[in-house]
Protein backbone atom coordinates (compact mmCIF):
# COMPACT_ATOMS: atom_id res chain seq x y z
CA UNK A 1 0.00 0.00 0.00
CA UNK A 2 1.57 3.30 -1.14
CA UNK A 3 1.68 6.10 1.47
CA UNK A 4 0.33 8.57 -0.07
CA UNK A 5 0.45 11.24 2.59
CA UNK A 6 4.00 11.00 2.04
CA UNK A 7 3.95 11.14 -2.26
CA UNK A 8 2.23 14.53 -1.34
CA UNK A 9 4.54 15.83 1.18
CA UNK A 10 7.49 14.53 -0.49
CA UNK A 11 6.28 16.14 -3.74
CA UNK A 12 5.88 19.63 -2.22
CA UNK A 13 9.15 19.58 -1.05
CA UNK A 14 10.74 18.58 -4.12
CA UNK A 15 8.67 21.46 -5.77
CA UNK A 16 9.83 23.87 -3.48
CA UNK A 17 13.36 22.68 -3.83
CA UNK A 18 12.76 23.19 -7.80
CA UNK A 19 11.43 27.09 -6.67
CA UNK A 20 14.69 27.68 -4.87
CA UNK A 21 16.86 25.75 -6.82
CA UNK A 22 19.81 28.67 -8.63
CA UNK A 23 19.43 29.31 -12.61
CA UNK A 24 22.98 29.29 -13.89
CA UNK A 25 23.13 31.03 -17.77
CA UNK A 26 26.43 29.74 -18.56
CA UNK A 27 27.34 27.76 -20.36
CA UNK A 28 23.92 26.75 -21.04
CA UNK A 29 20.81 27.69 -19.30
CA UNK A 30 20.23 25.14 -15.95
CA UNK A 31 19.08 25.08 -12.27
CA UNK A 32 21.60 23.57 -9.79
CA UNK A 33 20.49 22.03 -6.44
CA UNK A 34 21.61 22.11 -2.99
CA UNK A 35 19.04 20.42 -1.06
CA UNK A 36 16.35 18.31 -3.46
CA UNK A 37 14.81 15.85 -0.47
CA UNK A 38 14.51 16.44 3.52
CA UNK A 39 17.02 15.10 5.05
CA UNK A 40 15.76 12.11 6.94
CA UNK A 41 14.31 11.11 3.46
CA UNK A 42 17.64 11.51 1.84
CA UNK A 43 18.73 9.34 4.82
CA UNK A 44 16.44 6.68 3.78
CA UNK A 45 17.30 7.02 0.56
CA UNK A 46 20.64 6.21 1.11
CA UNK A 47 19.47 3.01 3.41
CA UNK A 48 17.01 1.61 0.67
CA UNK A 49 20.00 1.70 -1.94
CA UNK A 50 19.75 -1.87 -3.97
CA UNK A 51 22.42 -4.20 -4.22
CA UNK A 52 24.28 -4.41 -7.41
CA UNK A 53 22.63 -7.72 -8.60
CA UNK A 54 19.11 -5.97 -8.50
CA UNK A 55 20.35 -3.62 -11.54
CA UNK A 56 20.29 -4.13 -15.01
CA UNK A 57 22.08 -2.52 -17.56
CA UNK A 58 21.97 0.52 -18.84
CA UNK A 59 21.09 1.01 -22.63
CA UNK A 60 21.61 4.45 -24.25
CA UNK A 61 25.22 6.02 -25.13
CA UNK A 62 26.46 4.40 -21.73
CA UNK A 63 25.49 0.75 -23.35
CA UNK A 64 28.74 -0.05 -24.36
CA UNK A 65 31.03 0.80 -21.25
CA UNK A 66 31.73 -2.50 -19.79
CA UNK A 67 35.09 -3.81 -17.82
CA UNK A 68 37.22 -6.32 -19.44
CA UNK A 69 35.26 -9.17 -17.29
CA UNK A 70 31.93 -7.97 -18.89
CA UNK A 71 30.85 -6.04 -16.15
CA UNK A 72 28.32 -2.88 -17.41
CA UNK A 73 29.83 0.10 -15.92
CA UNK A 74 26.56 1.67 -15.33
CA UNK A 75 23.66 -0.35 -14.16
CA UNK A 76 19.86 0.65 -13.52
CA UNK A 77 16.52 0.38 -11.93
CA UNK A 78 13.53 2.57 -13.02
CA UNK A 79 11.26 3.55 -10.66
CA UNK A 80 7.68 2.53 -11.62
CA UNK A 81 6.13 -0.19 -9.65
CA UNK A 82 6.04 -2.90 -12.17
CA UNK A 83 10.02 -2.76 -11.18
CA UNK A 84 10.94 -2.05 -7.92
CA UNK A 85 8.19 -4.48 -6.83
CA UNK A 86 11.35 -7.22 -6.79
CA UNK A 87 13.32 -5.31 -3.94
CA UNK A 88 12.62 -6.32 0.02
CA UNK A 89 9.51 -4.51 1.21
CA UNK A 90 11.37 -1.74 3.13
CA UNK A 91 13.33 -0.78 0.01
CA UNK A 92 10.17 -0.64 -1.87
CA UNK A 93 8.14 1.44 0.77
CA UNK A 94 11.05 4.16 0.09
CA UNK A 95 11.40 3.55 -3.60
CA UNK A 96 7.39 3.89 -4.35
CA UNK A 97 7.74 7.21 -2.55
CA UNK A 98 10.27 8.47 -4.22
CA UNK A 99 9.39 7.53 -7.77
CA UNK A 100 5.39 8.68 -7.41
CA UNK A 101 6.80 12.05 -6.66
CA UNK A 102 9.08 12.47 -9.16
CA UNK A 103 6.49 11.33 -11.43
CA UNK A 104 4.26 13.74 -10.39
CA UNK A 105 2.15 17.03 -12.37
CA UNK A 106 3.29 18.84 -9.64
CA UNK A 107 7.38 18.20 -9.95
CA UNK A 108 6.76 18.46 -13.79
CA UNK A 109 5.19 21.88 -13.93
CA UNK A 110 8.00 23.40 -11.59
CA UNK A 111 10.58 22.03 -14.24
CA UNK A 112 8.43 23.46 -17.31
CA UNK A 113 7.97 27.26 -15.00
CA UNK A 114 11.45 27.08 -14.11
CA UNK A 115 13.25 25.94 -17.30
CA UNK A 116 10.55 28.12 -19.40
CA UNK A 117 13.38 29.98 -21.23
CA UNK A 118 15.27 27.19 -22.92
CA UNK A 119 11.95 25.69 -23.29
CA UNK A 120 10.03 28.76 -24.94
CA UNK A 121 13.52 28.77 -27.27
CA UNK A 122 12.76 24.98 -28.42
CA UNK A 123 9.25 24.43 -28.62
CA UNK A 124 8.04 27.79 -29.07
CA UNK A 125 5.33 30.64 -27.19
CA UNK A 126 3.19 27.19 -26.55
CA UNK A 127 5.60 25.71 -24.94
CA UNK A 128 3.51 24.46 -21.24
CA UNK A 129 1.24 22.76 -23.61
CA UNK A 130 4.27 20.56 -24.71
CA UNK A 131 3.56 16.76 -23.16
CA UNK A 132 5.81 15.20 -21.21
CA UNK A 133 6.72 12.06 -20.35
CA UNK A 134 8.95 11.17 -17.08
CA UNK A 135 11.05 8.41 -16.56
CA UNK A 136 12.68 7.93 -13.18
CA UNK A 137 15.49 5.73 -13.53
CA UNK A 138 18.09 4.56 -10.40
CA UNK A 139 21.52 4.29 -11.57
CA UNK A 140 25.18 2.97 -10.30
CA UNK A 141 28.07 4.16 -11.77
CA UNK A 142 30.96 1.96 -10.82
CA UNK A 143 34.69 2.60 -11.58
CA UNK A 144 35.48 3.07 -15.69
CA UNK A 145 32.17 4.68 -16.29
CA UNK A 146 32.51 7.52 -18.79
CA UNK A 147 30.68 9.13 -21.35
CA UNK A 148 32.19 11.72 -24.03
CA UNK A 149 30.50 15.08 -24.68
CA UNK A 150 27.07 14.82 -26.35
CA UNK A 151 23.93 16.23 -26.44
CA UNK A 152 20.86 14.76 -25.38
CA UNK A 153 18.61 13.32 -28.02
CA UNK A 154 15.62 15.37 -29.47
CA UNK A 155 13.05 12.58 -27.83
CA UNK A 156 13.90 14.46 -24.44
CA UNK A 157 12.90 17.44 -23.34
CA UNK A 158 14.31 17.86 -19.41
CA UNK A 159 17.03 16.10 -17.79
CA UNK A 160 17.52 16.13 -14.53
CA UNK A 161 20.18 14.58 -12.22
CA UNK A 162 20.11 14.11 -8.63
CA UNK A 163 23.05 12.55 -6.98
CA UNK A 164 23.36 10.38 -3.75
CA UNK A 165 26.29 10.15 -2.59
CA UNK A 166 26.75 9.24 1.29
CA UNK A 167 29.10 12.47 2.14
CA UNK A 168 31.24 14.77 -0.12
CA UNK A 169 34.54 12.66 -0.36
CA UNK A 170 34.25 12.05 -4.29
CA UNK A 171 32.70 15.90 -5.68
CA UNK A 172 34.76 15.61 -8.56
CA UNK A 173 32.84 13.14 -10.57
CA UNK A 174 29.60 15.10 -11.17
CA UNK A 175 28.83 15.96 -14.50
CA UNK A 176 31.29 18.52 -16.37
CA UNK A 177 29.25 21.16 -19.09
CA UNK A 178 30.79 22.52 -22.23
CA UNK A 179 30.59 25.80 -23.85
CA UNK A 180 31.08 26.22 -27.88
CA UNK A 181 33.80 28.26 -28.65
CA UNK A 182 33.90 30.31 -32.17
CA UNK A 183 35.46 27.89 -34.15
CA UNK A 184 33.19 25.17 -33.06
CA UNK A 185 35.16 22.95 -30.29
CA UNK A 186 34.28 22.43 -27.20
CA UNK A 187 35.45 23.71 -23.73
CA UNK A 188 34.51 22.78 -19.98
CA UNK A 189 33.41 25.28 -18.43
CA UNK A 190 31.62 24.10 -15.53
CA UNK A 191 31.29 20.66 -13.37
CA UNK A 192 28.64 19.91 -11.34
CA UNK A 193 29.94 18.89 -7.28
CA UNK A 194 28.94 15.06 -6.88
CA UNK A 195 27.74 16.49 -3.56
CA UNK A 196 25.17 14.97 -1.20
CA UNK A 197 21.65 16.06 -2.02
CA UNK A 198 22.44 17.57 -5.02
CA UNK A 199 21.74 18.36 -8.53
CA UNK A 200 21.12 19.75 -11.65
CA UNK A 201 18.29 20.25 -14.51
CA UNK A 202 18.32 21.77 -18.05
CA UNK A 203 15.96 21.53 -21.00
CA UNK A 204 17.36 19.87 -23.76
CA UNK A 205 18.75 21.89 -26.70
CA UNK A 206 21.37 21.41 -29.43
CA UNK A 207 24.18 23.37 -27.10
CA UNK A 208 23.58 21.45 -24.54
CA UNK A 209 27.12 19.70 -24.25
CA UNK A 210 27.95 17.47 -21.35
CA UNK A 211 29.68 14.26 -19.88
CA UNK A 212 31.37 12.82 -17.52
CA UNK A 213 35.44 11.65 -16.52
CA UNK A 214 36.08 8.47 -15.85
CA UNK A 215 35.39 7.34 -12.54
CA UNK A 216 38.58 6.52 -10.60
CA UNK A 217 39.43 3.47 -8.36
CA UNK A 218 39.14 5.47 -5.73
CA UNK A 219 34.87 5.72 -6.06
CA UNK A 220 33.15 2.55 -5.07
CA UNK A 221 29.72 3.72 -6.88
CA UNK A 222 28.68 6.89 -7.95
CA UNK A 223 24.60 6.58 -7.49
CA UNK A 224 22.18 9.27 -8.53
CA UNK A 225 18.64 9.09 -10.01
CA UNK A 226 18.15 10.43 -13.53
CA UNK A 227 15.04 12.07 -14.03
CA UNK A 228 14.58 12.51 -17.62
CA UNK A 229 11.21 14.00 -19.76
CA UNK A 230 10.51 12.74 -22.48
CA UNK A 231 8.35 14.73 -25.19
CA UNK A 232 5.08 13.12 -25.06
CA UNK A 233 3.13 15.59 -28.00
CA UNK A 234 2.44 13.82 -31.06
CA UNK A 235 1.24 10.49 -31.75
CA UNK A 236 4.86 9.04 -32.94
CA UNK A 237 6.27 10.21 -29.15
CA UNK A 238 3.28 8.77 -27.20
CA UNK A 239 3.59 5.27 -28.53
CA UNK A 240 7.49 5.43 -28.82
CA UNK A 241 7.19 6.36 -25.06
CA UNK A 242 4.77 3.47 -23.96
CA UNK A 243 6.24 1.11 -26.19
CA UNK A 244 9.28 1.50 -24.93
CA UNK A 245 8.37 0.91 -21.47
CA UNK A 246 6.46 -2.20 -22.00
CA UNK A 247 9.57 -3.76 -23.89
CA UNK A 248 12.15 -2.61 -21.26
CA UNK A 249 9.49 -4.23 -18.75
CA UNK A 250 8.95 -7.73 -20.71
CA UNK A 251 13.12 -7.47 -21.13
CA UNK A 252 13.32 -7.24 -16.97
CA UNK A 253 10.82 -9.93 -16.28
CA UNK A 254 13.02 -12.19 -18.69
CA UNK A 255 15.93 -11.48 -16.95
CA UNK A 256 14.62 -12.33 -13.27
CA UNK A 257 13.49 -15.33 -14.85
CA UNK A 258 16.94 -16.68 -15.66
CA UNK A 259 18.03 -15.15 -12.67
CA UNK A 260 15.74 -17.07 -10.32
Amino acid sequence: MVDRAAVKDLTSFIVDSVEKARAVERPFFHLEFDRVFPEDMYERILGALPVYEDYRPMSGRSKGHVRDDGTPTRVKIDLFPEYIRVLPAAKRAVWEVVGRALCSAEVQNAFVRRLAKPLEKRFGARFAETGFYPIPILTRDIPGYEIAPHTDTRWKGITVQLYLPRDNTHTHVGTIFHGVKADGTLEREAQMKFARNSGYAFAVGTDTWHSADPVGADVDTRDSILLTYFVDSGLLPILKNRTKRIGNFVRNEVRQLTRG
